[in-house]
């Protein structure tokens, strides 16, 4: 296992928002972060997307030591947590340092498709939310389509449920579902005639369910995505989440607030290259003197380092009014889900900068050796593009600023 650099967010950074209880919750996941997910990091990060490489290991894990409890009310099987939402964002964070597919998996199965559950009735919060949290099935939340990605309106949304009697039959073709290939259930946004927009629950082994093969991405390997391919597939309407019409405000809502855990998997991927970088400078010689006594490496790092303190205050700021009830905390959630992972993109690059040709490298020859930077590169920009385009982001964010009429 490679040496962890040194943390430099334990100098640097003084947080006086979060509690007492966040913060153990933070050296808590560090801790089983550094065990279990840091030593499988590098062959998560660089093995092809398939059913056998997902690394279940490290989920059932995180089942283990209780990181999907995090989220979740007592009642349900959770902490309880007074915090919840700014615990489960600072779970996101340490989870990213050493692995972004390790976080978008925790994501996608707690923040997404667990906080859709959470909306439902005792039965799905019995059937389907309480085996989530104890890791004994997996959760995939799907909204985007082919052609319905960014918009999600009902025009755009093309996977349809039709009502049946005492139940709904649902068509359509959803896209990049993260943990399809491996879940039990999927949370659906359909499109009904009858009632709107609903979300569905629908199971994978069920007749007419059909997932793809994982996509291959660039980054991200250990977070498998696939195609989900619904044909007459019944559901009946006990798995309705919510109310009839609903269904689209429950997803917003949900996205909002993966956006604040999307916001800080950006900050521990910026303070993963950071702390690597950080550690490459003051140790790599050119010139006869340390890198790091290079001027312009001394004002690059200070930069990155205010940007890094700026995203880790966005994000707890929004899951805090998020905490305190505001469903859509902007432009707090938006701010930090552009800001932070756009910083993550530019400290990534600089890494790869700083390393120069080991920078670029997934593995030297020579002797097996590999460096963090580059598969931080990798993996970083899917988060500006997922659960929101950073230039979504930014509407939003103008909204606030000039209003919808004028904006859009």
């Amino acid at each position: 296992m490679a040496t962890l650099p040194k943390r430099m967010a334990d100098e640097l950074y003084h947080d006086l928002m979060s509690s007492t209880a966040v913060l153990e919750i933070r050296r808590e996941v560090r801790a089983f972060a550094d065990e279990f997910v840091a030593p499988r990091a590098y062959e998560i990060a660089h093995r092809d997307e398939s059913v056998a490489n997902f690394p279940r290991d490290v989920f059932d894990a995180m089942a283990r030591h209780g990181i999907f409890r995090i989220p979740f009310l007592a009642q349900d099987g959770g902490l309880g947590l007074e915090h919840r939402v700014l615990a489960t964002a600072t779970a996101c964070e340490e989870l990213a340092y050493h692995s972004n597919s390790i976080a978008a998996i925790f994501d996608v199965h707690c923040i997404l498709a667990g906080r859709t559950l959470e909306r439902g009735s005792d039965f799905i919060r019995e059937r389907y939310l309480r085996p989530l949290i104890n890791g004994d099935k997996i959760g995939a939340f799907a909204t985007t389509e082919p052609l319905a990605s960014t918009d999600l309106s009902p025009k755009a949304v093309a996977t349809s449920a039709r009502l049946k009697g005492d139940r709904y039959i649902v068509n359509g073709h959803k896209r990049f579902i993260t943990n399809s290939p491996v879940a039990d259930f999927i949370v659906v946004l359909c499109r009904s005639e009858e009632d709107g927009m609903v979300e569905l629950v629908v199971e994978t082994d069920q007749p007419g369910v059909r997932i793809g093969k994982p996509d291959r991405k660039m980054g991200n390997r250990g977070q498998l995505t696939a195609d989900v391919h619904l044909q007459d597939v019944e559901v009946p309407l006990e798995r309705r989440i919510g109310e009839p019409n609903q269904g689209l405000r429950v997803a917003l809502s949900t996205l909002t607030y993966g956006r604040i855990g999307i916001a800080a998997t950006g900050v521990g991927m910026a303070q993963s290259a950071f702390d690597h970088s950080t550690g490459h400078l003051r140790s790599r010689e050119a010139f006869g003197k340390k890198l790091g006594a290079f001027q312009h490496w001394q004002f690059r790092m200070a930069e990155r380092a205010t940007h890094i303190e700026n995203a880790r205050n966005l994000y707890i700021k929004a899951a805090l009014r998020m905490d305190l009830g505001n469903e859509f905390p902007e432009p707090e959630a938006a701010m930090a889900k552009y800001y932070a992972t756009e910083a993550a993109g530019d400290m990534a690059r600089d890494a790869v900068q700083i390393f120069g040709g080991y920078g670029f490298l997934r593995e030297l020859a020579q002797d097996g050796s590999h460096y963090k930077v580059e598969e931080i590169y990798r993996d970083n920009k899917i988060s500006e593009i997922y659960e929101g385009t950073n230039e979504i982001q930014r509407m939003v964010i103008a909204r606030q600023i000039f209003g919808k009429a004028l904006v859009g």
